[in-house]
């Protein structure tokens, strides 16, 4: 744990350094669990935000887009459920009067078990050195499968206790494994308790008839109540799907882990509208299409997986969240949903308006079934990020701190360096800037030696540095070095366009999909 810790602090510590991520209102004192991107972080979140509209909306013909107003109906979070049932299961700590999410301790607890098989295949790979085969190993070590069985049983009783709402069981659960508070080491814990984690707001300009609002805590309903609207004004036939990015809000009481759990947060939301009973097939369509876009980053396939609900939401007969492997472990990052037609459902009943679609193939009119594909953009920054974070040993004995982003998604794509500061090499480094610009995002650093300008470049995410030298004046030609390799080529000025092009296309990253 400590070994997660001090990589999580140094993802947090970089973050701040090299211009990626501020804590939100810093000269008086912050906000909990409220940050602001900075300028290479509004880039880099930017950049996630394109790789996947594009994605998602571009490369599909029959996926639109929509940018719903973040102020709705208030009855829309009746019609939703967000009103009655939109809570977390808190406990508070009598000793430490601290509060914590009751699922999250237990989650937490598991996690360490998880920890603890991770463990035994690091120690069972010394052992068995090349011969060593992982598999196998955690299928048949019978330590390992304890670990794995009672984590099940465990996640399993928590969420059979959420869904019939049995607080007491869940504080059960926490006495039963001893969890104890993080900070004070107590097991002195209140009674489990729902907490509703909508902000409260007001419309109007005086107290007697202002409207009673709420910020959204979710994108989604946006696109629902605009199902008809969309589906009318751009003829779309099932199955179709409406695509939104936008800013979320929930109370978190509990927020922390960095930009993991904010309580302003921006959410990449698609539902997908299909005709009754096909939604499971659709639902694996979206996992798998889903999975292919993360690994297409190329921030390996061991770094994800499928988790599948053992609690349902009261609307969904399917779902499943693609967890990733952040400093803290394994955590979800998207969500993989069947709504059934529960949403388009509700707001036909609460808004009193029809909203069904007439399928002619079949000559029947039906309220459509959802699937839905939920990311948060914020998580999926610090999935990016603290994957590329690394230490690397040089030959020479010392040491280098390099951020390896997907060159697709690096905010600054290249940087141009005259090897010093006269002989007119700043003036053929500004013009290479003045080119390039036009096409990528670029940087031009003359101060300090090469050497340290290359670090420089390297922690905060550059994938190409240019240098402009004295052979340049005789053959128009430059080194270009790559940031993973280190590796450097002497080529033309003219060819830096299609060199750095190749590398940063989203067409040649997302063909791998």
């Amino acid at each position: 744990m400590a070994n997660q810790d001090d990589q999580f602090k140094k993802v947090v510590s970089h973050a701040k350094e090299y211009g990626y991520v501020f804590q939100s209102s810093e000269i008086y004192d912050g906000l909990s669990a409220v940050y602001d991107y900075a300028q290479n972080g509004v880039e880099l979140k930017k950049n996630i935000r394109d790789y996947w509209w594009k994605a998602m909306v571009q490369m599909h013909e029959n996926i639109v887009g929509l940018d719903a107003a973040i102020f709705m109906h208030p009855t829309t979070w009746k019609a939703s459920g967000h009103i009655d049932a939109f809570n977390d299961p808190l406990i508070d700590n009598k000793d430490s009067k601290k509060r914590y999410r009751a699922d999250v301790l237990i989650e937490d607890y598991v996690g360490k078990l998880d920890a603890k098989i991770e463990k035994e295949v690091t120690k069972a790979q010394k052992r068995f050195g090349d011969a060593f085969d992982k598999e196998q190993f955690l299928a048949t070590n019978p330590r390992v499968l304890g670990y794995k069985e009672k984590g099940e049983a465990i996640l399993k009783r928590m969420g059979q206790s959420l869904e019939n709402e049995d607080l007491a069981d869940v504080k059960a659960l926490i006495e039963e494994l001893e969890i104890v508070c993080p900070l004070s080491g107590s097991k002195n814990w209140t009674d489990v308790k729902q907490f509703n984690l909508m902000f409260g707001t007001k419309l109007g300009a005086s107290a007697d008839t202002a409207m009673d609002l709420y910020l959204r805590p979710e994108t989604a309903q946006g696109i629902f109540v605009n199902f008809l609207n969309v589906q009318k004004t751009g003829r779309m036939k099932i199955p179709f799907g409406i695509a939104q990015t936008g800013k979320a809000f929930r109370n978190e009481i509990v927020a922390r882990q960095f930009i993991f759990r904010m309580r302003e947060f921006e959410q990449m939301e698609m539902q997908f509208f299909v005709r009754p009973g096909t939604q499971k097939e659709w639902y694996e369509e979206w996992k798998q299409t889903r999975l292919k876009w993360h690994l297409s980053l190329g921030m390996g396939a061991e770094n994800y997986r499928f988790h599948d609900h053992e609690k349902l939401a009261h609307y969904a007969d399917a779902a499943a969240d693609i967890e990733f492997k952040f400093p803290f472990g394994f955590k979800e990052l998207e969500g993989i949903h069947s709504r059934t037609d529960f949403d388009l459902s509700s707001h036909e009943k609460y808004s009193g308006k029809k909203l069904q679609y007439f399928d002619p193939e079949i000559n029947e009119r039906y309220v459509p079934y959802v699937v839905e594909t939920s990311i948060g953009l914020d998580r999926m920054f610090l999935a990016v990020f603290s994957n590329s974070l690394q230490e690397e040993a040089l030959e020479n004995g010392t040491t280098r701190t390099v951020l390896k982003l997907p060159a697709v998604l690096a905010p600054t794509k290249a940087a141009v360096l005259p090897l010093v500061k006269k002989d007119g090499l700043p003036e053929i480094a500004r013009q290479i800037v003045d080119e390039l610009k036009w096409d990528f995002n670029v940087d031009y650093d003359e101060k300090d030696a090469v050497g340290r300008r290359y670090r420089r470049q390297d922690a905060a995410g550059t994938p190409f540095c240019i240098t402009v030298d004295h052979d340049t004046l005789k053959d128009q030609s430059v080194t270009i070095r790559y940031r993973d390799t280190m590796e450097q080529q002497r080529v033309k000025i003219s060819e830096l366009k299609e060199i750095i092009k190749k590398e940063v296309d989203v067409k040649n990253w997302l063909m791998k999909m």
